[in-house]
């Protein structure tokens, strides 16, 4: 089988690799992506694009498998950036790697790369199962790491493509095997944040492209000024850190876009239906629209999966009721539902 594997330069794509090499029927070619931000944002912080190549290069070498670079900085500026960028001047909270995933690693590299490519692989943590002709994915067996809030806007010809090699693993099975491989970057550290960001601050990130804007914190219970804030796009709902307030923790609970407010509480949980009810707006399914019943929601990245109510809110949109409030749920973050280990689909919070 011809396949085409995505080489990050990290531990998980580079074990993702060496297991597929050791199958040993497979015709394995690695593919680099080059993203704009590595180059253009670079005085930000450090840019760890040259070294991620050189990692793969050497990981590709050991192998014995030819390595490509594919440049996709348009389209990682023209799908993904400029759409995170304008959800923060809008006062939501995107999901970017979402985003990157449908659009640029199983879209556009997918539609770029020679059609005899049987197989599309990468190092995320998720598991695929076929019945009767229809791909699941399931999630990984290592809760924390497991990646399928990531990979839950893929349509089904692309789950079909999709082989996720270390899918199975735990982070530290992972490990073990860059260690038996002898991999040249078996003891690198994980990456961190966002997919196009590499080692550059996040908050940086978004200050270059939507500056300052000062504002009021204000608490939302009695109304009183607290303190000043950078610009509403910096801090998303249920946000504590980086407020700069005495007497906390403080929360952030609302924001007021058109006013420039931050409005924070020291209630973590408000008496507000909005925390445990919220609309999804297009919902995406990956295999099908699904049983709606007894089902599990994640708002965000991590292991907590939460039981929910789905009811259907018309032709666009669903209207979601968790079994437990959650002081982060924020307008444009990603609703991903589970039913069991299996990942549905989600869509946007209203």
């Amino acid at each position: 089988m011809k396949i085409a594997l995505l080489l990050s330069g990290g531990v998980d794509s580079s074990v993702a690799l060496n297991l597929l090499c050791i199958e040993g029927r497979h015709d394995v070619t690695a593919f680099y992506l080059k993203v704009w931000l590595e180059d253009e944002l670079a005085f930000l912080g450090e840019c760890p694009w040259e070294e991620d190549l050189k990692y793969a290069r050497a990981v590709c070498e050991q192998a014995g498998v030819p390595l490509r670079i594919v440049p996709l900085q348009a389209e990682y500026l023209d799908r993904v950036v400029s759409r995170a960028v304008s959800e923060l001047r809008a006062g939501r909270t995107p999901s970017p790697d979402i985003v990157c995933n449908r659009q640029i690693k199983f879209g556009e590299f997918a539609a770029r790369i020679d059609g005899s490519f049987h197989k599309l692989a990468s190092g995320h943590y998720a598991q695929i199962e076929e019945v009767n002709g229809t791909c699941y994915l399931k999630r990984a067996p290592d809760p924390v790491k497991d990646q399928t809030y990531f990979l839950s806007g893929l349509s089904q010809t692309q789950l079909k493509r999709a082989r996720f090699p270390v899918g199975h693993l735990t982070k530290q099975q992972v490990r073990k095997y860059a260690r038996d491989f002898d991999l040249p970057n078996r003891d690198r550290k994980d990456s961190q944040g966002i997919c196009f960001l590499g080692k550059i601050s996040y908050p940086d990130f978004v200050r270059a492209h939507l500056g300052e804007r000062p504002g009021d914190i204000v608490d939302v219970e009695t109304g009183a000024r607290l303190g000043r804030h950078r610009g509403y796009w910096f801090y998303t709902i249920g946000q504590r850190e980086g407020l700069g307030l005495a007497a906390g923790p403080w929360y952030v609970v609302r924001k007021d876009t058109l006013d420039n407010i931050i409005h924070v509480s020291h209630r973590k949980y408000r008496p507000n239906r909005a925390l445990s009810r919220f609309t999804v707006s297009s919902p995406h399914w990956i295999s099908g629209v699904p049983d709606l019943h007894d089902l599990h929601v994640k708002i965000r990245h991590g292991p907590r999966l939460v039981p929910c109510r789905i009811e259907s809110g018309g032709k666009t949109g669903l209207n979601v009721q968790m079994a437990e409030a959650d002081p982060g749920v924020a307008p444009g973050q990603s609703a991903v539902f589970y039913d069991g280990d299996i990942c549905l689909g989600g869509g946007v919070i209203a």
